[in-house]
């Protein structure tokens, strides 16, 4: 998932933010890089401590989302790629049933797709999307 991150630099050269889908998350830096690694050090930090105490893992929103917020004049933004599956709980073994044809397709779409590393991550990635647009 990819947070939207928005920096600023200070009269004197270094760089701070904060993430807008994460409430009270903050960062800072010497520079734009190192800002940005740990606005992904926090962002991981967060999310674990959520992870810790059974809650959803927020979704990101875009940078079209906030561009017109007030706090976020005059920097710029950045975004942050984070695997959020390993703030998801462990993982579980099932055995399901579904068509020949179809399993074959899937195994040939996820093969041939740099997206999904996996029939299950993509089958996962899948019902997450669903689940979304209904939650």
């Amino acid at each position: 998932m990819k947070y939207p991150v928005y920096l600023h630099q200070a009269e004197s050269g270094t760089f701070s933010g904060f993430v807008p889908d994460i409430a009270g998350c903050y960062f800072a830096g010497d520079n734009i890089d190192e800002a940005i690694a740990d606005a992904h050090a926090a962002i991981d930090a967060y999310l674990e401590y959520q992870s810790e105490k059974g809650r959803e893992v927020p979704d990101a929103g875009t940078i079209n989302d906030y561009k017109d917020d007030e706090d976020c004049r005059g920097g710029i933004w950045g975004l942050v790629d984070i695997d959020t599956s390993k703030y998801q709980g462990k993982a579980v073994k099932l055995n399901i049933t579904l068509p020949q044809n179809l399993l074959s397709r899937i195994d040939t779409y996820v093969s041939s797709n740099g997206d999904y590393t996996s029939r299950s991550g993509f089958l996962a990635e899948l019902a997450r999307r669903e689940l979304l647009k209904h939650s």
